[in-house]
């Protein structure tokens, strides 16, 4: 058991923290396992199809790139780097198409 001053607690207050090694093997055996899991669940455990997950995680996936990309544009600028600017609108821009394309699909797929 370790003993860690918090900086946000009252002066003084200490918070204990317990450490769990977990040997090598098992965490690997731990992950395979998840991993099977996560491709044999049809929707049972989440109540969601896997199929409408992956769409829904796409465009999560597409539209939180573009969000990124926002702050490497702004860095890029900042340097007046206009090639990595436009490297960086063409990617956002592609990640907002990928999302627009997902949303829609989803729809599509969800109203039939």
């Amino acid at each position: 058991m370790h003993r860690c001053r918090n900086r946000g607690r009252q002066a003084g207050a200490d918070v204990s923290v317990r450490r769990t090694r977990v040997p090598v093997v098992q965490q690997r055996t731990t992950i395979e396992g998840s991993k099977r899991m996560a491709s044999e669940e049809t929707g049972h455990v989440t109540g969601t199809p896997d199929k409408d997950y992956n769409i829904i995680w796409f465009v999560e996936a597409c539209l939180s790139n573009a969000l990124r990309l926002e702050t490497y544009i702004a860095d890029a600028e900042r340097a007046n780097d206009t090639e990595l600017v436009e490297f960086f609108k063409r990617a956002q821009g592609a990640s907002r198409k990928g999302a627009e394309e997902g949303k829609a699909l989803l729809a599509q797929r969800l109203n039939s």
